[in-house]
């Protein structure tokens, strides 16, 4: 099964996304569903996806978990809940109880819009993970390079954890990268207990010229630290549409991970999604 473990719905209409405000994102501001991801699953081979929270509502991860449930080829949902809730514990169990709770598979917050680049630290986030963690449920990291030394550090601290990163910490690849990004991004793949998403990277070159052979450093990267077991595709799709088409960005990251050999290209598309999310799909 080829999963595309890392994409979005939303609708601007109905909620608010303060992260879409930028006029650079205007080509995105509008409704993306499930009927507009379905031909696009069709046309580029991926029999499933996971779709991954966009704003900081509970209110989205019930929506999600009920797309999910009217939605077959939607095998996972990564949503978000308040880390800083004392009885997040209670909120996580009313969500697994929920018609298709069960597709619920992580947790995600956007950490790298925080202030405090060591947000992950405080207590109260670490009692949140625990409960995260007690529910056998991911959690996606969703830093940059600032917020990496905190990751590393929740990492090393939740051994028992299954960690996630997005978009391989964003590096900066418009820029030609750099070695603050390369050296934290291994110091946290030594943390065995941490995957990679190959996802994300043709939005942070620039958006009117790049291809893979300038997406592959960055994967090369990643690969090499992490290991054929602990990387993982996604598109990033609505967002990906800024750079490119789903089946460019996809050709993109296949042609990337072709490279590296037929065996990672499999399991970066599929089986490893399964084992870091514990995907209950055959």
């Amino acid at each position: 099964m080829i999963i595309d473990a890392h994409q979005h719905f939303w609708d601007p209409a109905r909620a608010d996304y303060p992260w879409m405000g930028a006029p650079e994102l205007a080509p995105i501001r509008r409704a993306f569903g499930p009927a507009d991801l379905a031909p696009l699953l069709k046309a580029n081979g991926i029999d499933a996806s996971i779709v991954v929270q966009c704003r900081s509502a509970l209110e989205e991860t019930q929506e999600f978990l009920r797309i999910a449930h009217a939605t077959p080829s939607v095998v996972g949902v990564v949503g978000w809940a308040d880390l800083t809730d004392a009885s997040l514990g209670d909120t996580l169990d009313r969500l697994r109880a929920l018609p298709d709770g069960n597709k619920l598979v992580g947790i995600r917050h956007q950490v790298h819009d925080e202030p405090d680049p060591d947000w992950l630290l405080r207590a109260d986030v670490q009692r949140g993970l625990a409960a995260v963690v007690a529910r056998d449920l991911a959690y996606d990291l969703l830093v940059r390079t600032r917020e990496l030394p905190a990751a590393i550090a929740i990492a090393q601290a939740f051994p028992q954890a299954r960690f996630v990163l997005d978009h391989a910490a964003k590096p900066a690849i418009a820029d030609g990268g750099a070695a603050e990004w390369s050296d934290r991004i291994a110091a946290l793949a030594a943390c065995g207990n941490v995957w990679c998403k190959i996802s994300g990277l043709a939005t942070e070159a620039n958006w009117k010229d790049w291809d893979a052979e300038r997406l592959f450093p960055f994967v090369e990267h990643v690969a090499t630290c992490f290991g054929e077991d602990r990387l993982i595709f996604g598109s990033d799709w609505p967002v990906c549409l800024l750079a490119g088409s789903y089946a460019e960005i996809k050709g993109a990251l296949e042609a990337c991970l072709a490279k590296l050999g037929p065996q990672v290209r499999e399991k970066a598309f599929g089986v490893n999604a399964k084992g870091a999310y514990r995907l209950a799909i055959a």
